[in-house]
């Protein structure tokens, strides 16, 4: 199914193409621009590390289900050298504090020099404006880097002597007192919440509307097996995964489901040589440096899951899975042999079991590929919302993201059309309007 690909301006060269300084660990301009937050003040500082904030002040604000937006995760990217200046990605988070100092709000916010590693491409828009002689970059990146997970940019300390709504509109005036002070051409919250979306889509922020494919367990009463699960299924697409699942266990292999914390040190070296062997393999960027496996062993283990196949006690293919919750996030594979139906066996039947075991209400496996809809991941709508500098830029992306929402409509209901799932089956799906959960 086609879609518009493409941005097209015709605009005059961008006069304002010098940078601004960049930021110290705190930006002093920030300060002094309060408002009202109950009876209290709201504070403004921007960081240059999610390391100046305690993580327990800044994990207060995560949420439940999203392990990305923890301060283990966003510190081993630092601590790793996978972000800052050589990535072209330089942490800009924007903190909001009540009058007694506390955290209340942040956004974890990224100064970007290219558009590697954002899943949601803008390639095509940075292309058309160097076409017309205008500036694209640095832009400005509300994300978690290099991860497609919906989540969270708005980042709010669940507290009910809190007004969410001015946290928030503090914490867009903080991000837009960033762009000017960097005259970033332009800010993106990528993978945010659909209401997140509206409030930014009300705040001179367009809308966009983009999909992946989610897994998302029965409701009102959830899937107690693997085998429940299948009996939703249509009789061709049910016997296609048993069969699917009956190749991957005659090559011999041993299969495993494991967390960090019960991974052995050869395993984590296993993980580290399949993400790197799948980058190669697929000509990729290895976004993730070396020692961010080293760190995540120390950190991040209770958080991450791995799926494993061994070969006698060697390991052979494996996936990284981060679960925090009822959410479970797929990531990453790779696989130092050629083994038919692993793939699947490996990064979708084996999470999906284990997201069953443990209750969760939805598995999303990482960007693109349609061939998760057969195995009962169904198409789900994410969602961003991007602010333009430049007038004339701004107006051509404001047509294409609405032509582009029309296509990414049609698409999902044409893939809903062949899912696996017998007519009546109680699976929700994210392209219904609410689904920030």
């Amino acid at each position: 199914m086609s879609r518009c690909s493409a941005v097209s301006i015709a605009v005059a060269a961008d006069s304002s193409t010098a940078r601004g300084p960049w930021l110290a660990s705190t930006v002093a301009f920030l300060r002094g621009r309060p408002a009202l937050l109950g009876s209290g003040i709201i504070d403004l500082e921007v960081v240059e590390s999610v390391s100046a904030v305690a993580a327990a002040d800044w994990d207060r604000l995560a949420g439940d289900d999203d392990p990305f937006a923890e301060h283990a995760f966003l510190a081993a990217l630092e601590a790793s050298g996978s972000v800052g200046v050589r990535a072209g990605c330089v942490p800009r988070f924007v903190l909001a504090r009540d009058a007694a100092g506390r955290l209340c709000g942040a956004v974890p916010l990224y100064l970007k020099s290219n558009s590697y590693g954002e899943f949601i491409f803008d390639w095509s828009w940075a292309n058309a404006a160097h076409r017309a002689g205008v500036r694209y970059y640095p832009k400005l990146v509300a994300a978690i880097p290099f991860t497609p997970a919906t989540g969270h940019r708005l980042l709010v300390r669940a507290d009910p002597e809190i007004d969410a709504a001015l946290v928030c509109r503090a914490l867009m005036n903080g991000v837009r007192q960033v762009a000017e002070s960097e005259r970033a051409s332009s800010i993106h919250f990528l993978f945010c919440t659909e209401a997140e979306k509206q409030l930014l889509a009300a705040n001179q922020y367009f809308p966009r509307l983009s999909m992946q494919f989610h897994w998302h367990n029965r409701t009102p009463r959830p899937f107690e097996t693997f085998d429940d699960y299948l009996t939703t299924f249509r009789s061709r697409n049910r016997k296609q995964v048993r069969k699917e699942r009956a190749v991957a266990a005659a090559h011999g292999l041993t299969f495993r489901t494991a967390t960090g914390d019960e991974l052995e040190p050869r395993d984590w070296q296993a993980l580290r040589a399949f993400y790197v062997e799948n980058v190669e393999r697929h000509g990729g960027i290895a976004y993730l440096h070396d020692a961010f496996f080293d760190i995540a062993r120390q950190t991040l283990a209770h958080r991450l899951v791995a799926t494993l196949a061994y070969r006698g006690r060697e390991p052979v293919a494996g996936t990284v899975n981060f679960e925090k919750g009822a959410h479970l996030y797929g990531r990453y594979w790779g696989c130092l042999d050629d083994f038919q139906m692993l793939h699947f066996e490996l990064c979708y039947y084996r999470l999906i079991e284990r997201a069953i075991e443990r209750g969760q209400t939805r598995f999303e496996a990482g960007a693109q590929g349609e061939h998760k809809l057969k195995r009962g991941l169904t198409p789900s709508f994410t969602h961003s919302a991007h602010w333009i500098r430049h007038p004339a830029l701004a107006e051509a992306i404001g047509g294409f993201v609405v032509r582009e929402a029309e296509g990414v409509i049609e698409e999902a209901a044409a893939y809903a059309e062949h899912s696996p799932f017998r007519a009546g089956t109680d699976i929700d799906s994210d392209t219904e309007s609410g689904s920030d959960g």
